[in-house]
């Protein structure tokens, strides 16, 4: 986990030095959802929250931007604070699909729960204008957030985010 973050610090201070950056604050809806399996016998729930955040754009070439971002997400139950490192292609001049991992720390989690969530993610933004953008991107959890969990056991948290971004 320590080499993971590591590796990312190095790739957000790698990209500082290029000339062609923006940076930027977002906020939007996030459709939240949980599976929680055991032997077979699978539960999902589902709740509604928001976010808010900030996200920097480092152009590497010009189809090709990587933009980390740091959120806030706020459910019913509590909070993760929301890590992508996404890697944004131009289709066009206005539209561009995103891709990459996301880590994730859960501000309140319960006993036998681990805090530490990660996972991919992948969407698609739309300028409006040169400042104004909108996005829709799915973000799958792949981490297993049942601490030391017997052999068919697991929890899962991913996310639907719709939102609008402001770059200034």
């Amino acid at each position: 986990m320590k080499k993971l973050f590591l590796c990312a610090a190095v790739a957000v201070f790698a990209f500082t030095s290029v000339n062609a950056q923006s940076f930027g604050a977002k906020a939007g809806i996030d459709l939240a959802s949980s599976k929680v399996k055991s032997d077979g016998f699978s539960v999902t729930a589902s709740e509604t929250g928001f976010y808010v955040g900030v996200f920097g754009q480092f152009e590497v070439s010009d189809a090709f931007t990587f933009q980390p971002e740091i959120m806030y997400v706020i459910i019913s139950d509590g909070g993760e604070i929301h890590i992508p490192l996404m890697a944004n292609f131009s289709v066009s001049e206005d539209f561009s699909v995103l891709a990459g991992p996301a880590l994730g720390i859960l501000t309140e989690s319960t006993e036998g729960l681990s805090s530490f969530n990660y996972g991919i993610e992948a969407g698609a933004a739309y300028n409006i204008s040169e400042e104004f953008l909108v996005e829709a991107r799915y973000s799958l959890g792949l981490a297993n957030l049942v601490e030391d969990a017997p052999s068919g056991v697991s929890a899962n948290l991913s996310g639907f985010y719709i939102g609008v971004g402001y770059r200034f």
